[in-house]
């Protein structure tokens, strides 16, 4: 459910009220009660941690309406319950349509710059610390991947071409991270300044004219991979992480979640690893895990 770059208003706990039995009036293509959407509230919540508001009945429909197209389904009640009772590789994929589908992907590169002014700081402290080790560093809501590429020409930037970074960049969604793989932009992609987009990236030419692609020395940086933060299976994440960007992620769990994630990332982090959250994200709350050190930067305790 990845990097992530929201602006919403902080979910209350888990928001599962008792809503009107009448259908709701969106769109009259397919039955969609409230029941049903308080079932897809229930649902993505137990899949991805996310606290879904009760006023997403539109966007719920908007976006789920594509899989009832795709599957054949006639109604949200069809689809829920074949989903809930399929088995095997089918209903595999189309869980992870339905995570897909539902998640928010909104990004740019070099976003909440501070972070990235910090980052350099950082970098250069760690690097004269490790006399060589990989710094290891996490971006676990990569979406499309701006916010990964944009850690990687930090890196370079800060310590040369041989900057030893390692970032993994992750993300719930698939199809976002599959768009991240592949690092080709629109030439005009906010964020990017001309002296940036010279030295990172390729121009397209002919058919590619007005794109660009990531270089071969930022991409070597970065290793994308799938990940689900309600995943149990946290040590498949390897060494212990340096720095975590988990920006903007925390908006959409609930009080509970946020702390046990929390508690996930202070465990695959180093002694005194730098946690990266957004502008509107605040964990004093935590500070037994995490203790502000600056502007939305914590430190692990």
């Amino acid at each position: 459910m990845s990097a992530a770059p929201r602006t919403l208003a902080r979910p209350r706990d888990p928001v599962m009220t008792t809503l009107p039995t009448a259908p709701i009036a969106v769109e009259s293509e397919f039955s969609f009660s409230a029941a049903d959407f308080e079932r897809v509230r229930q649902l993505i919540y137990q899949r991805a941690g996310i606290s879904l508001h009760a006023g997403k009945q539109a966007m719920v429909y908007s976006r789920l309406s594509r899989r009832l197209r795709e599957t054949g389904h006639r109604s949200f009640a069809d689809y829920l319950q074949w989903l809930e009772r399929a088995q095997g590789p089918q209903a595999d994929a189309e869980w992870q349509e339905f995570v897909n589908c539902l998640t928010t992907n909104l990004t740019a590169f070099f976003r909440e710059e501070h972070h990235f002014h910090a980052l350099v700081q950082d970098l250069h402290a760690m690097s004269a610390r490790r006399a060589g080790k990989p710094i290891r560093i996490w971006c676990n809501a990569a979406s499309t991947g701006e916010e990964p590429y944009s850690l990687a020409m930090t890196a370079l930037e800060a310590l040369g071409a041989q900057a030893p970074v390692r970032i993994l960049a992750s993300d719930i969604d698939t199809k976002v991270l599959e768009t991240a793989r592949r690092g080709v932009y629109a030439a005009d992609s906010r964020g990017l300044e001309p002296e940036r987009l010279k030295r990172h990236f390729l121009r397209g030419t002919g058919t590619n004219a007005g794109h660009i692609r990531a270089r071969p020395e930022l991409a070597r940086l970065l290793d994308f991979r799938p990940f689900n933060l309600m995943s149990p299976s946290w040590s498949s994440l390897g060494d212990p992480f340096d720095i975590v960007f988990c920006r903007n992620v925390m908006i959409y769990f609930d009080n509970p979640t946020q702390r046990k994630v929390l508690e996930r990332m202070h465990a695959v982090m180093n002694p005194g690893g730098l946690l990266y959250v957004g502008h509107s994200e605040n964990f004093t709350e935590s500070r037994d895990l995490f203790r502000l050190r600056g502007k939305t930067i914590y430190e692990k305790v």
